[in-house]
C-alpha cells in the first residue's frame, strides 16, 4: 500500500487549503472551489497530497495527529516568518538559545504543526 493522502476534518475545506497551498507551494486540485466539501492540495510525486473535507463539528481539542515539516528553501526561523504572514499563529515555541528546536503552529482552523529547522541548519 501507498499513503496517497492525509485527509483533515474542516469547516472550509478550500478555504483551508488555500492556506496550505500557500505553505506548501503545491497547487489545488482545479476541479475544487470555494465551497466545495472537499479540495484536495495535490503534492509532489510520492508525497502524500492534504485533503480537507467538510465536517459539521468545530474542532474541540489538541489533535492526535500534526505535520511536522522542515523548511527545503529558507531557515525555519525565516519560513516560521512567512507561515505566520499566510495566517497562522504561533502556539508554543520550542526553540533554544543554541538554535535547536522547532515552534508549534496554528494553521487558520486550530489545526497544530510544527515547523523544524531546514536541513542546511541542522547541518551546520
Amino acid at each position: 500500500m501507498i499513503l496517497r493522502h492525509v485527509t483533515v476534518d474542516c469547516a472550509d475545506p478550500y478555504a483551508l487549503a488555500t492556506f496550505w497551498s500557500a505553505v506548501t507551494g503545491w497547487p489545488i486540485a482545479e476541479e475544487d472551489g470555494p465551497g466545495t466539501d472537499e479540495a484536495l492540495v495535490e503534492s509532489p510525486s510520492g508525497v502524500p497530497g492534504l485533503l480537507f473535507i467538510r465536517v459539521p463539528e468545530d474542532k474541540t481539542v489538541k489533535n492526535r495527529i500534526h505535520f511536522d515539516w522542515m523548511p527545503t528553501e529558507r531557515s525555519r526561523d525565516e519560513e516560521l516568518h512567512r507561515i505566520l504572514d499566510l495566517g497562522a499563529t504561533l502556539y508554543e515555541d520550542h526553540r533554544s538559545a543554541d538554535g535547536l528546536g522547532w515552534v508549534t503552529l496554528l494553521d487558520p482552523e486550530g489545526n497544530e504543526f510544527c515547523v523544524e529547522r531546514s536541513a542546511a541548519e541542522r547541518a551546520g
